[in-house]
């Protein structure tokens, strides 16, 4: 029974809810709403008992995967940036250019309002929540991990543009195994952040935000 609630949670809160969101008639803050499901992922993980909550916090991995991450994420970066520069060179730096303050905030804010509570509820909730549900091997850890970033990318489909749903999915899998192999939500955070930081930066930022968005001229 326990198992057969767990795949209807899954289902509702990973599927029905981005679904829901996506073809909702009214246009609704997407931050609120993410707060909200992560409090819910939160409050789950905070009254399970085989839960390490240390891992929500933990500091200690940072340091020795700090190397890994900042080259992983250098050969990303400029991946992206040759990209920008030349399918979209319109859109290159134009988020930083002509908007400096705004970009300042969202450099400042983000990590804290968006990656975090992303973190909670796609790596920490989802990898521990639903381990059940997939075999104790290394494959299955795998899989699980997999399934988390299908979830995270599949989120993005309230963005409305299939290069959201790509990135985020391909992210999803490194946050996801960072977190796994570090047992540090902070770890995977900084990950997470240092790229989707960059996306607003080298001016892809439009197609992860949800709102009036100051269009590049």
């Amino acid at each position: 029974m326990r198992r057969v609630l767990l795949v209807l949670e899954l289902l509702i809160v990973f599927i029905g809810l981005p679904l829901g969101y996506r073809f909702s008639p009214v246009r609704i803050p997407a931050l609120p709403v993410l707060w909200l499901v992560a409090g819910y992922a939160l409050w789950q993980l905070m009254r399970d008992r085989s839960f390490d909550r240390r891992q929500l916090w933990n500091t200690a991995p940072l340091a020795g995967h700090l190397g890994a991450i900042l080259l992983i994420f250098a050969v990303v970066a400029l991946g992206l940036w040759v990209g920008t520069h030349w399918m979209a060179p319109q859109l290159e730096w134009g988020f930083v250019r002509q908007h400096p303050r705004l970009w300042a905030a969202v450099m400042v804010l983000y990590p804290v309002l968006s990656v975090y509570p992303q973190g909670i509820l796609y790596r920490a909730f989802f990898l521990h929540r639903y381990a059940g549900l997939f075999s104790d091997t290394a494959v299955g850890r795998w899989v699980l991990i997999v399934a988390s970033a299908a979830a995270f990318g599949f989120l993005h489909i309230i963005f409305r543009n299939s290069l959201a749903v790509g990135l985020t999915f391909c992210g999803g899998v490194l946050f996801a195994w960072r977190y796994a192999e570090t047992g540090s939500l902070l770890t995977s955070s900084v990950e997470h952040a240092l790229y989707g930081c960059w996306l607003f930066t080298v001016g892809l930022g439009q197609y992860f935000y949800h709102g009036v968005w100051p269009e590049p001229k």
